[in-house]
């Protein structure tokens, strides 16, 4: 039986568990050569080598005249006695004491080192006045000025976005090896729960924890299969697990995890893998399950739905990423200016679901008014967590505090 989730039982830091995954962790995915067109939000496998300088040759920055500065005379005046545009190179070296006319990307002919922008010179019919105070290699690109003939351009873990395809696509490259995406299972227990659209019996409430992890799986990137609702037997969830198992690479689920009678998740789990519950010292959030399901990992998130998107963000978040390959999980944190007040008691990393804007040029966070972990609302009007440290303590309007974007979470 695996143990890579077991923990003590002591109280965990926030900290102290992303690098319990970093550490644990390794890509559960296959790889695969992809066209660039398809590369967008896909995770690298392997180093970008470019195998060509970009730019590949010395070119101009802007439309003009290239010259060689030591031929430039003291009243600037010079023949011109050629024409470059990009894509038609000068047919030969620039002869000596004379000036081309160029424009910006053509190649630098031979011989030449600088450029006058058009704006400074003075056609003079077959010569042009060039400004003197001009320094060698001014307005002139030089090869290899942005990537290296052999210099790694994106490294293997890079999650791909618009710039590195566009970086990939300057070195040459048409395909990227990249890893396949994860294949992620979801599903919900309870005889109390009821799609939505369905009717609702007394004592029933909708589903909407299965559909915020669906959603945020897939923002990841994750092929997510929805197993739906299970009933509350054991015989039926520790089916369906098994049968997740074999063809996923990831199941998740929130809530029925516990000790209580009508908790069968937990002994299904246990009953063809092993389970852990890691005790996080943060606000809202319990105890998070992580488990093997005949090799499988599982992850048992809180029921209550902000929680459920608190811990997803925090632990789910970069174990998806790191089983997916990826090299950074990091979310970034934004300073930014209390617009609240908040007591805060030390001990646990709390939270707070917040709201920014612009204040006399300054990006201020207003605070949701209820903390209760059962308001779903609360997360359509924020736009993010301010995070309070475990060893801070309360905290006054105008003190700087770190802020979490939902926009990062899901990407």
């Amino acid at each position: 039986m695996s143990d890579r989730f077991a923990v003590s039982a002591d109280m965990m830091t926030v900290a102290e568990a992303l690098a319990r995954l970093e550490e644990r962790l390794a890509p559960a995915v296959g790889v695969e050569d992809i066209r660039l067109h398809d590369g967008l939000g896909r995770i690298l496998a392997d180093d970008v080598v470019s195998a060509v300088n970009v730019p590949p040759h010395d070119n101009s920055a802007v439309d003009g005249w290239a010259f060689r500065r030591a031929d430039l005379p003291a009243d600037g005046i010079l023949p011109v006695v050629g024409r470059v545009a990009a894509g038609h190179p000068l047919d030969g070296p620039l002869p000596a004491g004379g000036a081309v006319r160029i424009f910006t990307g053509a190649p630098m002919p031979d011989g030449a080192d600088t450029v006058a922008m058009q704006e400074d010179c003075k056609d003079l019919d077959g010569r042009v006045a060039l400004p003197v105070r001009l320094a060698e290699g001014d307005n002139a690109r030089q090869a290899g000025e942005d990537i290296s003939k052999g210099s790694v351009v994106l490294r293997a873990g890079t999650r791909l976005r618009p710039q590195e395809l566009g970086v990939a696509a300057a070195t040459g490259r048409s395909s990227l090896k990249v890893y396949r995406p994860l294949r992620a299972a979801v599903f919900s227990t309870g005889d109390e729960i009821r799609d939505p659209g369905a009717d609702l019996p007394p004592g029933c409430i909708y589903d909407t924890n299965r559909f915020t992890a669906t959603g945020l799986l897939r923002a990841l990137g994750a092929e997510v299969t929805d197993l739906g609702i299970l009933p509350d037997r054991f015989e039926t969830i520790r089916d369906a697990l098994a049968e997740a198992a074999v063809s996923h690479q990831l199941i998740l689920t929130s809530g029925g995890v516990s000790v209580g009678d009508e908790d069968h998740v937990k002994p299904a789990v246990l009953a063809q893998g092993s389970l852990d519950f890691w005790r996080l010292a943060i606000k809202p959030g319990r105890p998070v399950a992580l488990g093997e399901v005949a090799g499988t990992p599982f992850v048992g998130l809180p029921g209550n739905p902000v929680a459920v998107m608190v811990t997803f963000m925090l632990i789910a978040r970069p174990m998806v990423l790191r089983l997916m390959g990826a090299a950074q999980t990091a979310l970034p944190r934004y300073p930014v200016e209390a617009g609240f007040a908040f007591k805060h008691k030390p001990g646990r990393r709390e939270y707070l679901r917040a709201r920014l804007a612009h204040m006399d040029g300054r990006l201020v966070a207003a605070k949701f008014p209820s903390d209760g972990s059962g308001v779903l609302t609360s997360m359509t009007w924020s736009d993010g967590l301010v995070d309070i440290p475990e060893d801070r303590g309360d905290i006054a309007p105008g003190e700087m505090v770190d802020f979490l974007s939902y926009a990062d979470m899901m990407r």
